[in-house]
C-alpha cells in the first residue's frame, strides 16, 4: 500500500509519494535564478531555507493556470535538497494498493508519460502518479549558453 498526495493540475488529478512530501505551502514570493530552464520558477525562502520552485505547468508544456487560480507549493525533498512543486490545488492523501496502479496507457500524452510512474483508477477518472526523480533533472536546470 502506498500513501499519494493528491493534487491538481489544470483538469488533471496529480499525485506523489507522500514520503517525499516535507510540506505545503501557499506559493510566496520567488525570485527568478538567471539562466535557469524556463520551468524554473525561481527561488524562495522557506522558514530560512532556500527552496527551488518548480512551474509543473511550464515543465509539462501547458499554458498559465487561469485567473482567479491560487497556486499551492508542494515542498518534496530529493538526495537532500528540498523543491518546490507549483500546481494549482493540493486535495488529500489517499491510500493506493500496488494493484491499482497501472502502466501508462499509449494514449496518455507524451509529456505526462515521461514524467509518470503509472496511473491509478479513481471513482471520478484517472489519477497520474509522478514520478519526481523524472520531473526534478538536474541537468537541465539551466538553459544553454
Amino acid at each position: 500500500m502506498t500513501q499519494l498526495v493528491t493534487m491538481m493540475l489544470g483538469d488533471t488529478e496529480i499525485g506523489i509519494d507522500v514520503g517525499t512530501v516535507e510540506d505545503v505551502v501557499r506559493l510566496g514570493r520567488v525570485t527568478r535564478v538567471p539562466l535557469a530552464a524556463p520551468w524554473i520558477a525561481g527561488v524562495m525562502n522557506l522558514r530560512g531555507h532556500v527552496v527551488t520552485a518548480i512551474d509543473l505547468r511550464t515543465r509539462l508544456g501547458m499554458p498559465p493556470a487561469p485567473q482567479g487560480v491560487r497556486p499551492k507549493c508542494v515542498v518534496v525533498s530529493i538526495g537532500g535538497d528540498s523543491f518546490g512543486l507549483i500546481v494549482d490545488a493540493v486535495d488529500e492523501v489517499i491510500n493506493v494498493d500496488a494493484a491499482d496502479c497501472r502502466r501508462c496507457p499509449a494514449t496518455l500524452d507524451e509529456r505526462w508519460r515521461q514524467v509518470s510512474s503509472c496511473i491509478v483508477q479513481r471513482e471520478g477518472g484517472l489519477l497520474v502518479e509522478l514520478d519526481i526523480g523524472k520531473i526534478i533533472t538536474p541537468d537541465r536546470f539551466f538553459m544553454a549558453a
